[in-house]
């Protein structure tokens, strides 16, 4: 007989080692880069917006997991829903059986796209686009899928073909036959599918990497063409969806959009148990499962297990209930108003930019010589620089989690958990002001961190 298993026990006893297992088993430059920008924290609970390292101090969060954590940590509708799943002892992933749960998630959430008919899931964003690149292709009959410069629908074979960020895709190759077209441009996408060998064009409608919106009226348009040419509209709904942007998907900022394919993942799990989602049109399902034969010519092991299901099922309702779309949206207008109002008070701010809850703060050349001279070296060493000189005292200082939108990019982009309010903006501008005037100011303390980091950035070369 085994002996009992105490997961409390092993954390008291083996917590400490974190960094070192991590070094010695997993991604070893992970905690080697965690070292390095000062973020080798030890985080021990969390809640909300907020989690709280060793010593009991509070930290706010403003990436919540890369958009993981739409509804904050630890939100008592999951983890009580959750609960019951676990409770009831279900005769799960029987593999010859169709249990109520999925059922009833698929139809709350086509409830918020009464234009598509039908979901499959999985348990990730890059799934979620992999199914619809393939169900694209063959509902289609055709092998190429267009997608925008700087994309990012995710790292695995399929999906990293429709990556726009050479950094990802470099040392990969060869992947899938696939064209980039700029975020706008009309001309290159009708190009593009005038040769007849489009199967779809997949797209965020606000893009991630730089947090940068298609232009008003592009998605409408693209549309209008893809239907022209026989092509499918994709949308990739992954980071934007589920009320991130003030709306329950992005492409529903723009009227008349309704794409044939939407993938949805992150927010939906709760923060919990990894979920993906790819919602389309009946007839394209009932082409991609043509026959009996065909019950299972795509699935995942794990697609449709009732934790995901009960997780997504308690997201959804929390978002209804507690109105966290309109939330977004006027906590987003808030924070957004709030922070380009300071554009004309410092010279290093260029731009604040988004919608709803998905906010880029973007860094510029600033006009004096001094502070001109200081951007100069830290751009000649490593563009990004800068940002991440921004995003180090956010934490260090002022225990604010933020990340830099992008490999090289002057861009921070802010993606907090859908629940905050005027507190937590008010805390962050605080915040923000003060490394602002840092920054412009004559102390030197973010420059002399700078100086640190073209060090490293030149060793690393």
């Amino acid at each position: 007989m085994s002996k009992e298993f105490d997961l409390t026990k092993l954390l008291a006893e083996r917590g400490g080692e974190r960094y070192g297992l991590h070094s010695r088993y997993l991604n070893h430059q992970l905690p080697r880069m965690l070292r390095t920008i000062g973020f080798d924290k030890v985080y021990e609970r969390g809640e909300g917006a907020h989690f709280w390292d060793e010593e009991g101090n509070d930290y706010l969060d403003m990436l919540s997991g890369f958009g993981v954590m739409g509804l904050g940590r630890n939100h008592p509708v999951v983890r009580k829903a959750l609960h019951d799943v676990l409770d009831a002892s279900l005769a799960d992933l029987t593999r010859f059986d169709c249990p109520p749960l999925p059922g009833l998630l698929a139809e709350k959430l086509l409830a918020h796209s009464p234009h598509l008919d039908r979901a499959f899931f999985c348990n990730s964003g890059t799934e979620a686009v992999e199914t619809a690149l393939k169900f694209a292709r063959y509902a289609t009959g055709r092998p190429r899928i267009l997608y925008c410069g700087h994309a990012f629908h995710g790292l695995t074979a399929g999906s990293l073909s429709v990556n726009g960020e050479a950094a990802f895709r470099d040392g990969f190759a060869p992947l899938l036959p696939d064209t980039a077209v700029e975020l706008g441009d009309l001309a290159a996408l009708e190009r593009e599918l005038a040769r007849g060998d489009v199967a779809g064009f997949v797209v965020e409608p606000i893009q991630g990497k730089g947090v940068h919106e298609a232009p008003p009226g592009f998605l409408s348009a693209a549309q209008e063409l893809l239907r022209r040419h026989g092509a499918l509209l994709i949308a990739d709904e992954v980071q934007t969806g589920l009320g991130r942007t003030g709306d329950f998907y992005a492409h529903q900022h723009e009227d008349g959009v309704e794409p044939d394919l939407v993938c949805v993942a992150k927010a939906l799990s709760g923060g919990y148990v990894p979920v993906g989602a790819t919602l389309g049109k009946d007839w394209i399902f009932k082409k991609v499962y043509s026959s009996m034969e065909r019950v299972l010519v795509h699935s995942a092991s794990f697609g449709s297990n009732a934790q995901a299901m009960a997780a997504g099922l308690a997201v959804l309702s929390v978002i209804e209930d507690e109105q966290v779309v309109a939330n977004a949206r006027a906590t987003g207008d808030l924070l957004r108003t709030r922070l380009a109002a300071l554009v004309g008070r410092y010279e290093l701010l260029h731009e604040v930019r988004g919608r709803g809850l998905m906010i880029g703060i973007e860094f510029g050349r600033p006009s004096s010589l001094r502070l001109r001279s200081r951007w100069t070296m830290l751009q000649a060493a490593r563009k990004g620089l800068f940002a991440q000189m921004v995003v180090v005292p956010l934490l260090q200082r002022h225990r604010i989690l933020t990340q830099v939108s992008g490999d090289r990019l002057e861009v921070i982009k802010l993606i907090p958990p859908l629940i905050i309010g005027e507190p937590e903006v008010d805390r962050f501008v605080e915040a923000f002001t003060a490394v602002m005037d840092d920054a412009h100011g004559g102390s030197g303390l973010m420059w002399d961190f700078g100086r640190t980091l073209v060090k490293q950035a030149v060793a690393g070369r």
